[in-house]
């Protein structure tokens, strides 16, 4: 997000306060994954944004409330890009595996944003997490919609999509923990093939995957 040019510019305020907020945002986010949530305080958001530290109140209350947004606005970034991934009428496994590489994409090109996701946004206490549990959730409709039952028997249950889903945010979490976030687009096999196991089967997972 850049900033402003000084001086008159002939901008409604209203793009100046939107223009303020996303770069606040988008300054806590790099220092949170820079510095660690301890370092990132309001005077170092606002340096990172070119916002003084009154403007900075004007948006939020508090540190912790500009967190909430910039989480907020990470989550809907990700969604999008993953359902914008997903064609209509394509078959499941193609959909599965289209909507994973764009999500492992969007993460590898924005390594501070999947910091703030996967790691930052799980130390933010209950309510970041519960804002979590619920973007897991609304993810699952979207795993399971024309998922076939491994070995042609009944569909597992619904949890298992939801454990799919929270095991591949954990398993990138990891990654991102320790330092791989830009590499995570490499993971594609391993993160693609735990999420087709519990419907295919594990050897057929392993062969579609393999074949691509």
């Amino acid at each position: 997000m850049k900033r402003l040019p000084r001086g008159r510019h002939g901008l409604s305020d209203e793009f100046v306060s939107q223009n303020q907020r996303e770069r606040l945002i988008d300054a806590l986010t790099k220092s949170l994954y820079e510095h660690g949530y301890e370092k990132t305080t309001v005077s170092a958001i606002g340096a990172g944004a070119h916002v003084s530290k009154s403007d900075f109140y004007r948006h939020f209350a508090s540190k912790d409330a500009c967190f909430l947004a910039a989480y907020g606005a990470a989550v809907q970034r990700l969604r999008e890009r993953v359902l914008s991934s997903c064609g209509e009428g394509a078959d499941w496994i193609e959909e599965v595996c289209a909507a994973l590489e764009a999500l492992l994409a969007f993460l590898a090109s924005e390594p501070a944003r999947a910091n703030l996701l996967l790691v930052d946004g799980l130390r933010g206490g209950r309510e970041v997490y519960d804002r979590f549990q619920e973007a897991v959730r609304n993810f699952v409709p979207h795993l399971r919609n024309g998922a076939p039952a491994a070995g042609g028997g009944d569909q597992p249950p619904e949890t298992t999509d939801e454990a799919v889903v929270g095991g591949i945010a954990s398993l990138l979490g990891r990654r991102v923990l320790a330092g791989e976030a830009e590499r995570l687009a490499e993971f594609f096999p391993e993160v693609a093939e735990f999420a087709l196991t519990p419907y295919l089967g594990a050897a057929e997972a392993h062969r579609i995957i393999s074949a691509r």
